[in-house]
């Protein structure tokens, strides 16, 4: 029981971390989500050979622009295209950085 209580309070602490990051405008910054590391059959597959997620979790919005409002909001899991957004890493964490437009949709 304490150490789920551990994990639950360090899984708060690192979104609490998260925004020091704040995107301008109308972007948004994405957590991707893991990649698989087994196929359906249980094949694992090396980390050369895998494919870029294409889903993620919204961690933190602009406020949009004048001439878009802003509908993504924190917490969304959406789906984006291949080559959207610019990859940064921040205390050891990859995320992606990209524009509201570039979100193709959320799940949900």
């Amino acid at each position: 029981m304490r150490q789920r209580m551990e994990l639950l309070l360090s899984i708060n602490v690192k979104k609490y971390r998260i925004m020091n990051i704040k995107p301008l405008a109308d972007r948004v910054l994405i957590l991707p989500a893991p990649a698989e590391e087994k196929t359906i059959g249980g094949i694992i597959i090396p980390d050369t050979a895998k494919e870029k997620p294409l889903q993620g979790e919204v961690v933190a919005v602009g406020h949009g622009t004048k001439d878009e409002e802003m509908v993504l909001k924190v917490g969304d899991t959406v789906l984006y295209g291949k080559y959207s957004g610019t990859e940064i890493e921040y205390e050891g964490v990859k995320y992606l950085m990209m524009r509201q437009s570039d979100v193709l949709a959320v799940l949900g």
